[in-house]
């Protein structure tokens, strides 16, 4: 059957059938075939995703919104996808190193700018690879199943993401607009821009580029908070205005966060607890 069959929003209804459809001719097209012409121009015209089939040519086309994709077989798409998945799998395991080292020198006052643009780095390869076999999932439908899976696992409890780190080591008058900003401009980054560490570093707002990355850091402490399950942003909002850094929050006594609007024992003892057992567990790891 050469004619289109049109659905309803939800793709649940067939609402005609055997349709032909007379798109606006005057509407640019880069296809070649009559059947993918008139695809391209119907979505282009009514802004709806418009699907062209074709047998003979064994092509099967998507287009909205002014883009073309051609669906390729299970086949072709399991394997890219096992590859990218081989590939997340060791970009995980580096991000977890990294962050577990940005922990360890954060409480060792010992934070460099390199250390902080390498977390960034590796955060955003790892959002970029997820994302990409995100679209594979989408793609496969039912035979996407357990990729899903395997892709769940490996996302599981990746931490803060770089909305966090950003604000950590931002000024105390960045705003979240600024923050937003930043975190656009590290998704926009090209994959060469993205090996550029003292790049990274411009955009997070250290100075100096390249020649500044070996220069000392401070944070001031949202990333490790952002860890404690039960202390809610707010409050942690509060503990990095009082304290001012990390390390001021790390030697804080139980009567010392009682100080704080919000804070009282029961969850200064949290916080207090909750920040010596992320220091223990990080120098554990660092040095065994």
């Amino acid at each position: 059957m050469d004619g289109a069959i049109i659905c309803d929003k939800d793709a649940s209804n067939i609402l005609r059938a055997a349709v032909q459809l007379v798109p606006d001719s005057s509407i640019e097209t880069q296809e070649s075939g009559t059947r993918h012409r008139t695809a391209e121009r119907v979505a282009i015209q009514t802004g709806v995703p418009v699907i062209s089939v074709s047998q003979s040519m064994q092509i099967i086309a998507l287009y909205v919104n002014g883009l073309r994709h051609v669906l390729e077989g299970s086949e072709k798409v399991l394997a890219r996808a096992n590859q990218a998945l081989a590939t997340l799998e060791r970009y995980r395991s580096r991000l977890d190193q990294v962050t577990s080292s940005l922990s360890a020198l954060e409480i060792e006052a010992m934070v460099t700018v390199r250390d902080v643009a390498v977390t960034l780095q590796r955060q955003e390869m790892v959002r970029r690879i997820s994302e990409e076999i995100s679209q594979y999932v989408l793609e496969l439908g039912e035979d996407g199943r357990l990729l899903s899976l395997q892709l769940d696992e490996l996302t599981v409890g990746r931490g803060p993401g770089s909305d966090v780190i950003i604000r950590d080591y931002s000024g105390p008058d960045t705003s979240a607009e600024d923050i937003d900003r930043a975190v656009k401009s590290l998704v926009n980054l090209g994959p060469t821009e993205l090996i550029d560490l003292g790049k990274i570093a411009g955009i997070v707002g250290f100075a100096g580029g390249e020649a500044n990355l070996d220069a000392v850091v401070q944070p001031r402490g949202y990333r490790l908070l952002s860890g404690l399950k039960a202390v809610p942003k707010a409050v942690a909002d509060r503990l990095v205005d009082h304290f001012g850094g990390l390390q001021f929050l790390m030697a804080a006594t139980i009567d010392d966060l009682m100080t704080v609007d919000g804070i009282g024992d029961q969850r200064a003892r949290t916080v207090r607890e909750g920040l010596s057992r992320m220091a223990e567990a990080s120098l554990l790891d660092r040095f065994l």
